[in-house]
């Protein structure tokens, strides 16, 4: 499967939610797809968009929060999955994208393409709802069931390699960022 037409699969689900992506080829396919003020591209912060998730998770508890990260990214910082799990925030879905590459840097192999497995680890650091799909299907229909079923998942998409011309995004990151935050504002608590 390819990692834009799985976002496109859901791409209608993202309305109400806040959704933080990483950087490179999830942040600029996710714009692709048309940009809203409920998406922050996390540029330049490579493994971080699980935190930044968690940061808003648990300070808007009443906002479905949506992360949508990368097998480099979540094996670059490990250790949030353990936080995740600490705090079990039952309004994020956090959706790692695994195409066994650094894929944005240079397509150099992660260690998911000699067996390491991310919804394992994420399991055994304790995040309760975890699964791996390998198909489009799979992935909508186990996005929708993590969505609906208010407990912190973590979701594993095997991606194909493959990915925009072009890493970046068109949006100025300081534009996207107030823009952001305006949008966190102005939703009533």
């Amino acid at each position: 499967m390819l990692r834009i037409d799985a976002m496109r699969a859901i791409y209608p689900r993202l309305e109400n939610c806040i959704v933080v992506t990483i950087m490179g080829a999830v942040s600029a396919e996710l714009q692709s797809l048309g940009h809203r003020p409920n998406f922050f591209y996390l540029q330049h912060a490579m493994g971080l968009a699980s935190s930044m998730g968690l940061g808003i998770a648990l300070s808007r508890p009443e906002l479905k929060v949506v992360v949508f990260d990368g097998d480099g990214s979540i094996l670059m910082n490990l250790g949030s999955l353990t936080t995740l799990a600490r705090y079990r925030p039952a309004n994020l879905v956090h959706v790692v994208f695994d195409n066994e590459s650094l894929l944005s840097v240079g397509g150099f192999p992660t260690a998911t393409s000699t067996g390491s497995d991310i919804a394992g680890i994420a399991a055994a650091a304790g995040v309760p709802r975890t699964a791996t799909v390998r198909d489009l299907d799979a992935f909508a229909a186990a996005f929708e069931d993590a969505l609906a079923a208010g407990e912190l998942t973590t979701l594993v998409a095997k991606v194909e390699a493959k990915g925009p011309p072009v890493f970046l995004t068109d949006l100025p990151m300081l534009e996207n960022r107030f823009q952001f935050a305006r949008h966190l504002k102005d939703l009533k608590e």
